[in-house]
């Protein structure tokens, strides 16, 4: 590798239709290259329109990757910074063209999901390694291992937390209970020591405790309809325990996710929100990480700190393929 080419990072992010026609051969991607019924993506159009007909996942993922390639600069380093979507344009393998055109070598590649499954990540390694094969393997490209563990990360996921019980009034804010929550996967994967609830559980308690909260508890979301059970409880299901309990006030804390997306925007901000509001109950969601400073520095930091020393995330090391994961709607983010 000449000493002047640039080090390559690689976020990879979900992907998400921009318009309309787009839902269609996006969902068809997800699905495999199988096509999905009428009704499914009627279905998956509907989601889309109750939040605005598209969501800011691409406009965000771009966002980070510019601000963490300003950030890498910044320290003297020569640095480029990509971002490539697992199922909608820019393609990982698209992107990975355009590193390769800009001289690239060594790249250091991570989704932008803090904790670690098989089955959710298994399809980035897989297109990543599709593009080498392709291109030639030119890039010298190890996953970097999944960064929920990362003491900023919980410090500012705390501080989203803190922020977010405001929205409720002065006096209410000690009977708030906090939920927090991520993508379901399917039941299938407690059989391979998976880390995924682990991990989950870890990083709510840490988080729970530097923002000083007492009552928290934990539920799944957005789970897909595949004729297998998925893990529970539903945080729409699990809203009604709650308030068989008497709690009136909830603040959502997606945890297992970084950005505004459908999962976001419509199964929180709206599905959760109505079944709150029918319940009796207030619920609030604190902010997403999107591109905001301190998350670039959490970037930044596992960036510098695989470069240093190279861990593979557990993932990965023997994983090529795994079936596609769609959301409850069939796809969408």
């Amino acid at each position: 590798m000449q000493d002047d080419a640039p080090v390559g990072v690689l976020l990879m992010a979900y992907g998400t239709p921009e318009t309309p026609d787009q839902v269609e051969p996006y969902f068809t991607h997800i699905r495999g290259g199988r096509t999905p019924s009428p009704e499914a993506v009627a279905h998956l159009k509907e989601r889309y329109a109750r939040v605005g007909g598209k969501t800011p996942l691409l406009e965000i993922t771009n966002e980070v990757a510019a601000a963490l390639q300003e950030r890498l600069r910044r320290d003297g380093g020569n640095f480029n910074v990509y971002a490539g979507m697992k199922h909608w344009h820019p393609f990982i393998g698209e992107v990975m063209e355009r590193m390769a055109t800009d001289g690239v070598k060594r790249v250091v590649a991570f989704a932008l999901a803090p904790h670690c499954s098989r089955i959710s990540l298994g399809g980035y390694r897989k297109a990543v390694e599709d593009a080498q094969e392709r291109l030639g393997s030119p890039f010298d490209i190890p996953f970097a291992k999944c960064w929920h563990h990362h003491e900023r990360w919980r410090d500012m996921m705390a501080g989203l937390v803190r922020d977010g019980l405001e929205q409720f009034p002065e006096g209410e804010r000690e009977s708030v209970t906090v939920l927090f929550s991520a993508h379901s996967l399917p039941e299938r994967i407690r059989t391979w020591d998976d880390p995924y609830e682990r991990q989950l559980l870890e990083s709510s308690a840490a988080v729970a405790e530097r923002a000083g909260v007492r009552d928290w508890r934990f539920a799944f979301q957005s789970a897909g309809n595949t004729g297998e059970p998925w893990i529970g409880p539903d945080i729409v299901d699990y809203l009604e325990t709650l308030h068989s309990e008497g709690v009136r006030n909830v603040l959502s804390v997606p945890i297992g996710f970084v950005s505004d997306h459908l999962e976001i925007l419509f199964d929180i901000d709206v599905e959760a929100k109505e079944r709150a509001a029918e319940l009796g109950m207030t619920l609030h969601r604190t902010q997403m990480p999107n591109a905001r400073p301190e998350f670039i520095e959490v970037l930044a930091s596992v960036v510098h700190e695989h470069l240093e020393a190279p861990v593979a995330c557990w993932c990965y090391p023997d994983l090529v393929q795994v079936a596609p994961l769609p959301s409850r709607a069939g796809a969408g983010k």
